[in-house]
């Protein structure tokens, strides 16, 4: 027997995080299961969503041009930015 035989409504596994949007703290969800296994949405239902492929071939794209200058800004704002530790220090525990 499955758990959604005896349920209607969908099944979301998500924990809670913390996230950094802009100079605030707000509280998200990772998605454990699903189409966005691993990333941190807004919501639980998102985690099930559709893929929308003109973005994520846009990401791709992107990624191959700038991924080494991403990544070096991204390393430099979470080893500088009190707000980025701030959350590091939150999802910590």
């Amino acid at each position: 027997m499955r758990i959604d035989e005896f349920t209607e409504e969908p099944i979301y596994e998500a924990r809670m995080v913390w996230r950094k949007v802009g100079n605030k703290i707000k509280r998200a969800v990772r998605c454990t299961a699903g189409r966005r296994k691993g990333r941190v949405v807004s919501k639980p239902s998102q985690c099930n969503a559709p893929i929308d492929y003109k973005k994520r071939i846009s990401l791709k794209r992107t990624k191959s041009r700038f991924g080494a200058r991403m990544a070096k800004k991204a390393r430099r704002t979470k080893r500088f930015n009190t707000i980025s530790k701030r959350v590091a220090k939150l999802n910590r525990r």
